[in-house]
């Protein structure tokens, strides 16, 4: 898999997304050859098992700023045109981006609802896109990790699919927190992001181990940020296939 997104730097872009949120081109402009690459990567990871059919995925990155929520939140949409019930969940608890992607409230989510203080139907917030839903991270939490491995996080997982077709994870960057391990643990499947040039061969390796080690179901990788002269595919060199 392969996208051509960005051409800022990591930091820049890490600083304007903790801002402004991430872009919704699946949404802003559906025709577009980078939507119709998301719509593949919802494709792919649709018949990436045979066996058991994917209702929880989760996104992830072995370092910040390297494209996971812009993945993860167009995949959302994507799948949310396909007339699925989609409840997309930002399960990063110290750097959310997804109340101000899609202009929601943040002022209760999802760790006001691990902790207990607040009803599930509270924290689910209706989008500018139909049939998608969004948790978002809520108030920054003391204690992360403890909040994501706690039996409420269980019963929150269990509760949502039965009642969507979908759940989506933006989950923190494997090597920087433990929280994507905790719960990969916890969905059926797994997909990390992978940017050409600013990953870390070294990282990307470490955060597939770490994943392997929990036993997470690793469905495969997105790699963005290509090159347009290693894209020699079908759309004419711009943008690559997956």
């Amino acid at each position: 898999m392969a996208l051509n997104l960005f051409k800022k730097s990591a930091k820049k872009l890490d600083d304007y997304s903790l801002k402004h949120g991430v872009g919704l081109v699946a949404y802003d402009d559906p025709s577009s050859v980078i939507s119709e690459q998301f719509n593949t990567i919802r494709t792919n990871i649709q018949f990436s098992s045979i066996d058991k059919e994917l209702h929880s995925i989760l996104f992830t990155s072995s370092a910040p700023s390297e494209g996971k929520s812009t993945v993860s939140n167009n995949v959302a949409v994507s799948w949310a045109k396909q007339d699925k019930r989609v409840i997309l969940i930002d399960a990063d608890l110290r750097r959310p981006t997804i109340h101000k992607t899609f202009n929601v409230s943040n002022k209760s989510g999802l760790s006001n609802f691990l902790l207990g203080t607040t009803s599930l139907e509270e924290v689910i917030q209706p989008t500018m896109v139909e049939n998608l839903f969004v948790i978002t991270s809520g108030p920054t939490a003391p204690n992360p990790s403890e909040l994501l491995s706690s039996k409420k996080i269980q019963e929150l997982f269990q509760i949502l699919t039965t009642k969507y077709d979908f759940m989506i994870l933006d989950a923190p960057p494997v090597n920087s927190v433990t929280d994507a391990q905790i719960l990969a643990t916890k969905v059926d499947g797994v997909i990390l992001v992978v940017p050409q040039k600013i990953a870390d061969k070294t990282g990307v390796t470490h955060a597939k181990k770490a994943l392997e080690i929990v036993h997470a179901n690793v469905l495969g990788a997105v790699m963005n940020r290509m090159a347009k002269d290693k894209m020699k595919g079908y759309y004419g060199g711009q943008y690559g296939g997956y």
